[in-house]
């Protein structure tokens, strides 16, 4: 164990500058490149058998910076992809018809700017389609506070949406289209 931890020292110090370049150059963010240096990085320790000696290991490590950058795209294009669905049904759930000019840009752009936890709430609700009590349990906290924090976060939201001159009709409350909570 100690000479796996002295050798993983040593190629880190060695190859981190290179592995974080290659990375930065790939990503739209420094957290991104962060993440994926951090990723590859804790790939190499945990695989550290498998990991050539000499020049060899920095052209392991950008193999493996490669595969996860290709796995960190996958998954933002997934996030991304969701995030449309869920505008689309954030959307839908105001009942907004084509000729009322509401724009779904506004209504997700307004979404986006909400706080996490709100947002966290009202996709569990809209896009989930769970009640308060499963809601709670996803959360790990009481059926009472989801109701209070649900409330808090729809007046929020509703809030922003008239802000922004963004009209719906009562029957458009943010509830899940099967049922009301």
């Amino acid at each position: 164990m100690g000479s796996e931890l002295a050798r993983f020292e040593s190629m880190y110090r060695e190859t981190y500058g290179q592995i974080t370049a290659y990375a930065a150059r790939r990503c739209h963010s420094p957290q991104d490149a962060a993440d994926v240096v951090a990723e590859t990085f804790a790939i190499a320790w945990r695989r550290m058998g498998e990991v050539p000696d000499g020049e060899q290991a920095t052209l392991w490590l950008y193999g493996v910076a490669r595969k996860v950058l290709a796995n960190h795209y996958r998954v933002e294009v997934r996030r991304q992809s969701l995030n449309v669905e869920l505008d689309t049904e954030m959307a839908d759930l105001y009942q907004a018809a084509p000729d009322s000019g509401v724009e779904l840009t506004a209504i997700a752009q307004i979404f986006r700017a909400l706080p996490d936890t709100d947002r966290e709430l009202l996709s569990l609700v809209a896009w989930e389609g769970l009640d308060r009590q499963q809601i709670a349990s996803v959360l790990g906290m009481s059926r009472n506070a989801v109701r209070i924090r649900l409330h808090r976060a729809r007046r929020r939201f509703a809030r922003a949406l008239a802000e922004a001159d963004v009209h719906f009709t009562s029957a458009g409350r943010l509830t899940p289209a099967e049922g009301h909570l």
